[in-house]
């Protein structure tokens, strides 16, 4: 046995050279790591003798009926939806969900955590930053607290997601728009925000490579959440400089396309199909406010309710210590043709 007094699950998961949520996941289920996995956390438990409180582990778990509910940015109304939608579910259950918005801002995601985690939630709902989170505080949070990601998954490994098929949505457009007009270009922000365009982006490069096309990627400059601001302003530049080679423009997402939209009318550009116009333009997310774009916006729609049905689901077996860690699941999305392309 080792010197050392273990005093913690976080340092006997850095002598067992594992991760802290495989030996969280352990002790709260055995069954449910590996064999292997679980052979190695006993052979260090009987060198290091250590024994987690299990009742402060429960304690900490199963005080209150309140779920955190936490999105990178309210104002964005995609993430008001799903929230609402959230919401709702949770009150129809008996909890009393409570609302974060982290306003793009990887402190205060941070500063979040560390408030839900003294209040001792019953669970979190979490949709984190993506690209700008800090892995190991969202890492050690999961590992503390009962907790399901939605929207954008994070390279932790072992955390519970609920979310879109985002190369789907790419190859699902992407095949519309070359079947009825000219292969796309890919429109995108140089530095998204959220992970899923990353997954856009490599799904259009497959689906067009799949279809014998050449995949063209068009960036845009800027950073942060005001993404019609950037596709005004990236669009316009792109269409000056003579990058949109092709009559049809593929945005990461929808609110990249309205800003987009907003360039080629003040190009002098009419979007749509039909021999009057000059552009094709697709957008991905059926944001709610695609409809209303000028014209309406063709895009790829989330399936909000089976979202937040799921993810709601998923963290009230998570809660009750019956679903399974690490588990993964992504729902694909529905072409809706408007006159944008």
């Amino acid at each position: 046995m080792s010197e050392g007094k273990i005093r913690n699950m976080e340092e006997f998961a850095a002598v067992s050279g594992l991760s802290r949520p495989t030996v969280s996941k352990y002790f709260h289920d055995p069954a449910s790591v590996r064999p292997s996995t679980r052979a190695r956390i006993e052979a260090a438990l009987e060198k290091h003798d250590y024994r987690p409180n299990i009742f402060a582990m429960n304690q900490n778990r199963k005080l209150t009926k309140n779920v955190g509910i936490v999105v990178p940015y309210l104002a964005d109304p995609f993430f008001a939806e799903i929230a609402r939608n959230l919401e709702q579910r949770c009150i129809a259950a008996g909890y009393r969900p409570t609302l974060y918005s982290a306003h793009g801002d990887p402190a205060l995601e941070n500063d979040i955590l560390d408030s839900l985690r003294s209040l001792k939630p019953a669970g979190v709902l979490l949709a984190p930053l993506g690209r700008v989170s800090d892995l190991r505080a969202i890492e050690k949070f999961c590992a503390d607290v009962p907790t399901v990601l939605f929207d954008s998954m994070v390279d932790v490994a072992g955390l519970t997601f609920v979310g879109s098929d985002n190369p789907q949505f790419a190859t699902l457009i992407v095949n519309y728009l070359c079947r009825t007009g000219e292969p796309p270009c890919f429109f995108e922000m140089k530095t998204p925000s959220n992970p899923n365009a990353n997954k856009r982006r490599l799904g259009y490069i497959q689906a067009m490579e799949r279809l014998g096309q050449t995949p063209h990627v068009i960036r845009a400059e800027g950073e942060g959440w005001n993404f019609e601001e950037i596709g005004r302003r990236g669009g316009a530049r792109a269409l000056a400089e003579g990058q949109v080679r092709t009559d049809t423009v593929l945005c990461s997402n929808d609110r990249l396309a309205i800003g987009f939209l907003t360039a080629c009318y003040e190009a002098g550009l009419r979007v749509g199909h039909g021999d009057r116009c000059a552009l094709r333009v697709a957008g991905q997310d059926d944001h709610p406010f695609s409809r209303y774009a000028c014209p309406p916006l063709t895009t790829v729609a989330q399936d909000y309710e089976a979202i937040s049905r799921l993810a709601v689901e998923t963290l009230f077996r998570v809660i009750a210590g019956d679903a399974p860690a690490g588990q993964s699941t992504l729902f694909e999305g529905r072409l809706v043709m408007r006159d944008s392309a």
